[in-house]
């Protein structure tokens, strides 16, 4: 990556105060773009769900997982419960949507609660053996009773199908849902057009064995490596060593600690958070393939307020990048994203993923109930990982004086509102908005790899009303 004047600037930058200029390009589609990540984690896309408990569950681990990206569960989540939900996660379709299933004798009250938890908006109504019978969504639930059973409400005609169906077949079929059957006619999946046309377009995370991907957080406190080892014999694919300061010396004793539990298994170590060229050298020093960099720009994050310590994102990626290219390692941009450019501003100084949270925490995805406020908008609760509400539930196992004493030290907030897009409900909806930004960068500077990004990028310094001046304009 280069600047536009020729001269690094003699300040840090934020993603915000930069610009990618466009150069000569033989890439003529944005399809020809690659964007798995060159490091080791699987991704075919470079995003990743940050280990934030209002972001990261099972429903989001699986969906991003099938198109190409990667989620990382949090260190909060007891290592018998992530064993369960890799094992679940494992067992899902790499294209098939996993179903939502009620029977025909349950109520319409039944569904309502179901509805809003994945987003094609559709329950399958299915017989004692598992067969389906109908589809239910909210327009059969509307102006009926609660207590109505779905049997008096199921629509029968959605289409069944084998699982081998291809994608396209199923596009070409124009239902709003089409049902996948087994051998036996049971249910074993679904997909909606836009699925399938998905299917089509993203490779999803898999790995040796053709299983759904994904990563788990492993925090510096207690005994890390049992706790590790615990996450690896749970099947997880990609271990997240995580603390808000991840250049201290516990952080160094616990990633060589996680080190030599992983050994020569294959399965890749990431570790941060750091904001320095030396952060990097240290930890890399430790035992971590990825490096997490970032202190301080998250949505839910206050520890610049509250403290004054860390660093403008643009310019902590770049010089991180650096430091793990010289070592052969790579670096996550983890946080301070609000919109497709920030990510590919992230890509073109060096990273090789970015982690998101608060853009995800308002979709159908995430792990919290859907709530409504006063004007009828649907939005999910979203927290900080260092507030007090996020504390309070990590500490539960610790005596009230321990408890009330961490509690004191609060680096985050605890409740926000993330109201879901009307455009974009679903995390897929979202991703879709990130990839096609990135990958008409990558055309603009002339790219078909994230690596090739990287080194044609040519950015350029920009003043706050260059910056809206980039914004939209249009009522």
């Amino acid at each position: 990556m280069r600047f536009l004047d020729g001269q690094t600037p003699r300040h840090d930058l934020t993603y915000d105060d930069v610009f990618l200029v466009p150069g000569r390009s033989s890439v003529t589609s944005r399809f020809d773009v690659d964007l798995t990540s060159p490091d080791g984690c699987g991704a075919t896309v470079p995003v990743v769900a940050a280990n934030m408990t209002a972001v990261a569950g099972r429903r989001m681990a699986e969906t991003l997982a099938r198109r190409g990206a990667l989620t990382v569960l949090p260190q909060d989540v007891a290592p018998e419960a992530v064993a369960e939900i890799v094992a679940w996660l494992k067992s899902r379709h790499p294209v098939w949507d996993t179903p939502l299933t009620l029977a025909p004798g349950d109520a319409v009250a039944d569904a309502l609660n179901l509805l809003p938890k994945r987003a094609h908006g559709t329950v399958v109504v299915v017989d004692e053996g598992g067969r389906p019978v109908g589809t239910v969504d909210e327009a059969a639930c509307s102006g009926v009773d609660r207590f109505t059973r779905l049997a008096d409400v199921l629509d029968p005609g959605a289409p069944v199908v084998p699982m081998d169906t291809a994608p396209r077949e199923v596009f070409e079929r124009g239902r709003r849902v089409v049902l996948g059957v087994d051998g036996e006619g049971r249910l074993a999946g679904l997909l909606t057009p836009l699925g399938a046309l998905r299917a089509e377009v993203y490779s999803p995370t898999l790995d040796a064995a053709g299983r759904l991907r994904t990563a788990a957080a492993v925090g510096i406190n207690g005994d890390v490596a049992v706790k590790a080892k615990a996450l690896l014999d749970g099947g997880v694919d990609v271990l997240v060593v995580d603390t808000a300061h991840g250049h201290q010396e516990k952080m160094l004793d616990a990633l060589a600690a996680v080190r030599g539990v992983v050994g020569d298994s294959g399965v890749p170590v990431v570790a941060g958070n750091v904001v320095t060229a030396a952060g990097v050298r240290d930890l890399v020093a430790a035992g971590a393939d990825i490096v997490k960099v970032g202190v301080g720009p998250g949505a839910m994050c206050t520890t610049r307020m509250m403290t004054g310590v860390g660093r403008p994102q643009f310019s902590a990626v770049l010089e991180c990048a650096a430091a793990a290219r010289d070592l052969g390692r790579h670096v996550w941009a983890d946080g301070g994203v609000r919109h497709p450019r920030d990510v590919a501003l992230a890509l073109a100084a060096g990273a090789s993923a970015v982690m998101i949270g608060s853009w995800l925490a308002g979709t159908y995805e995430s792990p919290g109930d859907l709530l409504r406020d006063e004007g009828g908008r649907p939005y999910k609760e979203s927290f900080g990982m260092a507030s007090k509400r996020a504390v309070g539930a990590r500490t539960r196992g610790d005596g009230g004086f321990d408890r009330a004493r961490k509690a004191l030290f609060e680096e985050g907030i605890s409740s926000s509102r993330q109201l879901l897009d009307p455009q974009r409900p679903g995390v897929e909806d979202v991703l879709d908005g990130i990839c096609s930004g990135v990958r008409s960068a990558a055309t603009y500077a002339g790219a078909r790899t994230l690596d090739e990004l990287h080194d044609r990028a040519l950015v350029g310094v920009q003043t706050t009303a260059g910056f809206t001046e980039g914004t939209p304009h249009g009522l």
